[in-house]
């Protein structure tokens, strides 16, 4: 399917666009579309901006956490002995 069945194509405007690592990439637009101020790098994954000495940020990832972890941010260690002993005192039959 040639150009003559599709029609004309649309002016094209190729906008460069920097990720934090420094890899850029160049994607085509039609000159009368709206260009997003970030686009997702294709080599890495993070936000690129036009701008090539600035940059966007990488996104923050939070390490994985344990249950026990978030109890701990919750209650201190003295709380949980206090809850541990009434634990095995009902188990013990003590309560």
């Amino acid at each position: 399917m040639g150009e003559a069945e599709r029609g004309e194509s649309a002016p094209r405007l190729r906008i460069s666009f920097w990720c934090s690592n420094g890899h850029e990439t160049q994607p085509s637009f039609a000159r009368d579309a709206q260009v997003p101020d970030t686009w997702d790098c294709p080599r890495c994954g993070f936000p690129a901006g036009q701008d090539r000495d600035n940059p966007p940020d990488p996104p923050r990832t939070e390490p994985y956490k344990t249950h026990l972890a978030y109890v701990r941010e919750r209650r201190s260690d003295a709380d949980g002995e206090a809850i541990l002993a009434e634990a095995l005192a009902k188990l013990r039959g003590e309560i």
